[in-house]
């Protein structure tokens, strides 16, 4: 690859918390090189004028599901796996056209699909994944219906199928030995009930503690951590005292469980995206009645949950959780949050936080020399508008993954 040399922007440095002005970078291969308040020279470097743009760095969901390519889960059971591989394409290469140049895949995602990714066979962001969320029967990954008595493994091994089914102590640990042994970054445990999943209040509490004590353990063994499907503070407050390191959705915390979270170093991820178009489209797509009537439960709790997790100090990543045709809704997250958080603290959730929740720190989410070269221009300054991050992409001039332009619409 040629060097390639950025000049004339301005740049959103989410450490720094603002836009800095009369920076330069220069990106050799598939890493940044340089990043200087002083004329760079590199003679033989093809020059790129972002016309005073902002350029920040990629973006990072902390919340997907890559092979959700259905809102109606249960009919994943019986899409030939070819074809879930096809459409999981597609739905990675809408995230990279939005400009998320990493994603971390929280139950289905597959590392074969990584390596397709690594191999050059299609395009899309850099992906994470947990492999299959684990449940107990009747849990959140329990998609059967209430008198479906198929036996777990006829389906739960499928590419589309998003977690598998595990009962007791000794199956939660030989489940999360396969999960690692498959290339799982980290472990995902569905620890409350669910919207998608047929039998399961809200209020559900999934896994024993000693299950998921034993999962936590199992996990640092292969040096990560645990991360959990929850919604209640109760459930909240049980999986920060087992030890779980990220803790998903988190609509219904209070104060009390949060400052608990956040001194026991925990990360949230809410999603309040997936509940916006869910109440608005998800009946339209094939949620099953008993899935809809579940929505309010969490979503009128979103927002609140928020300022909750804000004002206890503790460290929010973003997520979007989308499912099906709604995934083309990624960036309105950015939009959500911005009713009740500053545009900094977003930035960061999708950039620093992302990193430091998939143990990337410099590397991912920073403009630092020695990072890889995922950038962003964009048009305007996104601190003073988010909604600049929507749209399909339609403000952002420039994507860079790995050194490499997804899009550029500059000179040079």
């Amino acid at each position: 690859m040629p060097m390639i040399h950025f000049k004339n922007f301005a740049m959103l440095d989410p450490d720094a918390g603002q836009i800095m002005d009369g920076y330069e970078i220069l990106v050799e291969n598939d890493v940044i090189r340089e990043v200087s308040d002083k004329p760079i020279k590199a003679a033989k470097a093809r020059v790129v004028d972002c016309g005073r743009r902002t350029l920040m760095p990629g973006l990072i969901d902390s919340h997907v599901h890559v092979c959700a390519s259905a809102v109606n889960l249960a009919s994943l059971t019986t899409t030939p796996e070819a074809l879930v591989a096809f459409r999981a394409a597609r739905i990675m290469k809408g995230m990279l056209d939005r400009g998320f140049t990493t994603v971390r895949d929280v139950g289905g995602g597959h590392y074969s699909l990584i390596e397709a990714l690594e191999e050059g066979l299609f395009e899309g962001p850099r992906l994470f994944t947990s492999g299959k969320a684990l449940s107990q029967t009747g849990g959140h990954s329990d998609g059967r219906a209430r008198y479906d008595m198929r036996g777990a493994s006829d389906w739960a091994g499928k590419l589309g199928i998003l977690g598998r089914l595990c009962d007791g102590v000794p199956e939660v640990r030989r489940a999360c030995r396969e999960e690692l042994k498959q290339g799982a970054h980290f472990i995902k445990i569905m620890a409350n009930g669910g919207v998608a999943s047929p039998n399961d209040p809200i209020h559900f509490l999934g896994f024993s503690r000693e299950e998921i004590i034993a999962a936590v353990e199992e996990a640092a063994n292969a040096g990560t951590y645990v991360s959990a499907h929850l919604y209640t503070d109760q459930a909240i407050a049980r999986a920060v005292e087992c030890g779980v390191h990220s803790l998903e959705h988190c609509n219904l915390i209070t104060e009390k469980t949060a400052k608990a979270a956040q001194k026991a170093g925990a990360v949230a991820c809410p999603t309040l995206v997936t509940y916006e178009y869910l109440k608005l489209e998800g009946a339209k797509f094939g949620l099953a009645p008993v899935s809809v009537a579940k929505i309010d439960t969490v979503r009128v709790g979103g927002m609140q949950s928020l300022e909750i997790i804000k004002k206890a100090g503790l460290t929010m990543a973003f997520g979007t959780d989308l499912l099906g045709e709604m995934h083309k809704y990624q960036s309105e997250e950015f939009v959500i949050r911005a009713r009740v958080l500053p545009a900094i603290d977003i930035i960061r959730s999708a950039t620093t936080i992302g990193a430091r929740l998939l143990r990337m720190e410099g590397k991912l989410g920073c403009l630092k020399p020695g990072a890889f070269a995922d950038l962003l221009v964009v048009d305007g300054d996104p601190l003073k508008d988010l909604a600049l991050l929507t749209r399909q992409g339609r403000h952002l001039p420039v994507i860079m993954k790995g050194g490499r332009f997804i899009k550029n619409r500059l000179r040079g």
